[in-house]
């Protein structure tokens, strides 16, 4: 690993020994052993083929907004591509894997550009979002994505349109192949500030009201099933406020899970687990982790 770090360290900012509730929004989780910071595509591409060449395990992040890790941690590198440029031209928006997704919305409603506002208050990055094709109150990225910039897992960065990166609820062809995401496209439409604006805070209001932003979580815990919404059928098994140590199903809304205070991944996990086997119990369906587990 010795050699790993300080080849990393000559391209990239490195920290050993990581602890990744720096680098969640659950605010949980043990330490990485090595964790870089790539601020090109190129280096991107140099720290992920060298823990390939030396068979060191990896996992790119973003924002950590929908991750979870376990309480040891991560043996191995975790990589944060670092890449936060940030441009317009007309009705098109670029921007860099490491961009905030509402950093992206703030442009285009600078800009005039109608197409972005549902994304204004999700808490991710360009690049975790678009991988996961993240979505809220009706939209979803894949609805105004152009092209993705990406790096396969073959070691070749390519552009690839938006109906070739296949996007599905809350998935994405990139996501299935192993892909990196490295800038997006974004295209939009021209539309009155005055209105896109409101908009935005009309749904930020309503994502305050509505969401426990108040505590540390991963937004959505699990995927909507088909026909379903997680939350009610969580609410109507009557598991509102349900905890294990301090992870709690939210008070206010029971799709989320959130941190109290203290809470450990194995209490998270806990605590999923038996909502899951509540649901299945009382309405046979299979309720599907939305957020990601990594770790040991």
């Amino acid at each position: 690993m010795n050699d790993i770090v300080s080849k990393l360290e000559e391209k990239m900012p490195v920290r050993l020994n990581e602890p990744m509730s720096r680098h969640t929004t659950f605010k949980i989780g043990g330490a990485a052993d090595v964790f870089a910071m790539p601020q090109t595509a190129e280096n991107v591409l140099f720290a992920v083929s060298l823990c390939r060449e030396k068979n060191v395990p990896y996992y790119i992040v973003g924002n950590g907004s929908n991750l979870l890790v376990k309480d040891k941690g991560f043996r191995g590198v975790i990589i944060r591509p670092d890449l936060k440029e940030l441009s317009i031209d007309g009705n098109k928006i670029t921007a860099g894997a490491g961009t905030m997704l509402g950093a992206v919305a703030r442009l285009a409603a600078d800009n005039s550009l109608t197409g972005m506002e549902f994304a204004s208050g999700i808490p991710g990055t360009t690049g975790g979002g678009v991988c996961m094709n993240a979505g809220a109150y009706g939209g979803e990225l894949k609805d105004i994505i152009e092209t993705v910039k990406i790096l396969t897992r073959e070691g070749e960065i390519k552009n690839i349109s938006c109906e070739e990166a296949a996007f599905g609820y809350r998935t994405s062809g990139i996501m299935k192949t192993g892909a990196i995401v490295l800038e997006t496209v974004f295209v939009l439409e021209k539309g009155d500030k005055e209105a896109i604006l409101n908009k935005m805070n009309t749904l930020n209001t309503q994502r305050r009201e509505k969401q426990p932003l108040e505590y540390p979580s991963a937004g959505s815990t699990f995927k909507r099933p088909e026909g379903y919404f997680a939350g009610k059928l969580i609410d109507d098994c009557g598991l509102r406020g349900f905890s294990v140590g301090d992870a709690q199903v939210s008070e206010k809304h029971c799709g989320f899970v959130i941190n109290k205070g203290d809470a450990t991944a194995a209490e998270v996990l806990e605590l999923m687990e038996k909502v899951s086997e509540k649901v299945m119990e009382k309405f046979g369906v299979k309720l599907e982790p939305e957020v990601r587990v990594i770790g040991e």
